[in-house]
């Protein structure tokens, strides 16, 4: 077969919800391969953007519960006729590059449901708690026809709030806690987060996990109001993804909020925004490699670590010296 037509048919295979067809696209869009580029390029322009989806972005604190909270809120979906994806963002070892990829064994029933589909990527070296192509994954699952796809980040921090970058609300999910851990969940996050969920409300943390989504709503109200949403939001709610209790509460809050920004226009807006955001990522990630794979580049490098590394420099004068000649040659 053909280039053209081997694409031709993994794009029908994904329009027609195919689970094979579209785990070989993502291994497809998240090879690093050139020749692999330029096929997932021709695939992404025959699958085109008319499908959308709902796409959730999830993020919490270590040990908080995200796999199990996927895995009811998506038995949850499934349950009332959705189709859910779930693309999982494991974090990557600096020192090996290797993941343990181990969330579809954290969520067994889920992972048996014909009606779900779970992805677990690893995050490589991309910062930001998502995989550097888990947006071209999330199009993937768009025209494979999943209703609602859920992205989880690798974990809290300063850097995971990527992810609001490509999904329509922005869930941030926490455990009971006092207020050390309201202090260590920065501003940054709690901006952008459109629920907050307090996990584990439930058996004897019950009355922990109540008092602590107070203190976080009160949080909420201290905060600016932003012009992507309505009145009441962002909100603080209690959820038990062990005995599933709240989540069909917090599912009625993300459609209300997912409709209102529908209706205001905010939604068309917000997606315009992103796909501008990534136009230009793309184009840094571009440039980089252009110049990582640039031979004199590469040799400026080799040379200016090597003095850095003797003491003859500091680490921006050799910057500075790798980069004087493209600007040089820029001008």
């Amino acid at each position: 077969m053909t280039r053209h037509t081997d694409i031709a048919a993994l794009a029908a295979g994904v329009k027609d919800g195919q689970r094979r067809a579209l785990a070989r696209a993502i291994t497809l869009v998240e090879s690093g391969r050139a020749d692999h580029r330029a096929q997932a390029l021709e695939l992404l322009g025959q699958l085109g953007t008319e499908r959308q989806a709902l796409r959730i972005g999830l993020s919490g604190t270590p040990g908080v519960g995200k796999s199990t909270f996927i895995e009811s809120f998506g038995l949850m979906l499934t349950g009332v006729g959705l189709r859910v994806a779930v693309l999982a963002v494991d974090p990557s070892s600096a020192r090996s590059g290797g993941s343990i990829l181990g969330d579809k064994t954290r969520m067994e029933h889920l992972s048996r449901d014909p009606n779900a589909f779970i992805r677990p990527s690893p995050s490589q070296t991309q910062l930001g708690g998502v995989a550097r192509r888990t947006r071209e994954a999330v199009t993937l699952c768009e025209a494979a026809g999943f209703d609602i796809v859920l992205i989880e980040t690798v974990g809290v921090g300063q850097s995971e709030t990527m992810v609001a970058q490509m999904a329509d609300l922005f869930l941030l999910l926490l455990a009971p806690a006092g207020g050390d851990e309201l202090q260590g969940v920065k501003r940054g996050i709690m901006e952008m987060a459109d629920l907050i969920l307090v996990n584990k409300a439930d058996g004897e943390l019950k009355p922990q996990a109540t008092r602590t989504c107070a203190d976080y709503a009160g949080a909420l109200r201290l905060l600016r109001k932003r012009p992507q949403d309505p009145d009441g939001f962002p909100k603080a709610l209690t959820v038990s993804a062990l005995e599933t209790n709240g989540l069909s509460e917090a599912w009625e809050q993300m459609q209300e909020l997912s409709n209102w920004r529908r209706e205001s226009g905010v939604w068309d807006r917000t997606r315009l925004d992103q796909a501008s955001y990534w136009f230009g990522e793309d184009i840094r990630q571009g440039l980089l490699q252009i110049l990582q794979d640039d031979p004199a580049t590469r040799a400026r490098i080799a040379q200016a670590e090597a003095a850095l590394r003797e003491g003859a420099t500091s680490p921006a004068a050799a910057a500075e010296s790798v980069l004087a000649p493209i600007k040089l040659a820029l001008q």
